[in-house]
């Protein structure tokens, strides 16, 4: 019994009820009779024999009373508790359930209260849970093939070259290194977003003009846009605009940034990178002509693993890291991250404090 809150909350009435009847019983023998004695003496009534009479009708009925009092209590504040606690009943079954893997189920809230409140937090837990199981799904299933098709090919020349069915030529030997290079960056990636994820233990901050960091990268990925010709427009308003920041980590973030416009802009399209504060924010922004990203797939694409085409996801190459990354570093700095895509113009932009 002791293991049932309900049990304890019920018994926790029960010296409240005792302590009430203690008190009445008191006043009756002190107060009551007291008065009685006076109306017989007033009356020249022998007040003696009705004196015991009166109290012990009263004890009597008072004990009677105190026996229904505690039943009917009881009942009552059974019914009343068990209410109150059945989404703390349902808390724990589903819980138990979210440990055996179901994310389905959540608590029925049906008041506003303190209880209320926790089972509204607890279906909020439930709901982010089940985003990461199945964010951990898909990058286990993401991290399998991306590993998969590189090593298959790798098997397969290696196969062929031991069985002598492929000639150990140049363009062999160029194709292994071309796997074996894509596994090494999915390494690479992975590295990058560990080292993300404790940035903000190790930043030099500096005083850095956002224009001087859009012209450091640029001239990196000028054969690239020209190649696909595509328009770039840098837009910094004012044009001294700065922040404070860690140099090679703001760098890091927009190149990945630059790297994901380039890899999603079609053939002659148009990237347009801004710069502008707001109240004491710093926002720079990245925008590109495409295919845009659905508003089903928007919200996470900066979880890692997370690819909004992943039937294109070998031709656009990546290992949907880059954009975790950049969330990683910006909330380092102390700043935030978000996206929109509407009428086929996709935009990244990240916040930092001046």
């Amino acid at each position: 019994m002791k293991k049932h809150l309900i049990w304890k909350l019920l018994l926790n009435f029960i010296p409240i009820i005792g302590v009430t009847i203690l008190v009445v019983w008191l006043a009756i023998d002190h107060l009551a009779a007291t008065y009685f004695m006076s109306l017989m003496e007033h009356y020249s009534i022998e007040p003696h024999d009705s004196h015991r009479m009166f109290i012990e009708a009263v004890h009597r009925y008072l004990l009677w009373a105190t026996v229904a009092a505690i039943i009917l209590a009881l009942a009552l504040s059974y019914l009343l508790t068990k209410r109150v606690l059945r989404p703390l009943s349902q808390m724990t079954r589903i819980s138990q359930e979210l440990a055996a893997g179901r994310f389905s189920n959540r608590v029925e809230v049906v008041s506003e209260d303190e209880v209320g409140q926790l089972g509204d937090a607890f279906n909020k837990m439930a709901d982010s849970l089940e985003q990461l199981e199945g964010l951990r799904k898909s990058m286990v299933t993401d991290v399998a093939h991306e590993l998969r098709t590189p090593l298959t090919n790798l098997r397969g020349y290696l196969e062929g070259l031991s069985d002598a069915v492929i000639a150990p030529d140049t363009e062999t030997f160029h194709m292994l290194e071309k796997e074996t290079l894509q596994l090494v960056h999915l390494v690479d990636d992975l590295q990058q977003l560990t080292k993300a994820e404790s940035a903000q233990a190790f930043l030099h901050r500096q005083t850095l003009p956002v224009a001087a960091l859009i012209e450091q990268l640029l001239p990196l990925f000028k054969l690239r846009f020209q190649s696909k010709r595509i328009s770039v427009t840098v837009q910094i308003d004012p044009p001294e605009l700065s922040l404070s920041g860690d140099l090679d980590k703001l760098l890091q973030t927009l190149r990945n940034l630059l790297e994901n416009a380039l890899r999603y802009t079609p053939e002659a399209g148009q990237v347009v990178i801004s710069g502008t504060q707001k109240d004491n924010m710093i926002e720079i922004a990245i925008a590109n002509t495409g295919h845009g990203i659905s508003s089903s797939d928007l919200p996470f694409i900066f979880e890692r693993f997370f690819r909004a085409d992943r039937s294109r996801s070998r031709e656009h190459g990546g290992a949907g890291i880059g954009l975790s990354i950049v969330k990683q570093l910006v909330e380092a700095h102390g700043g935030h991250v978000g996206a929109e895509s509407q009428n086929g113009l996709t935009k990244v932009w990240l916040k930092l404090p001046v």
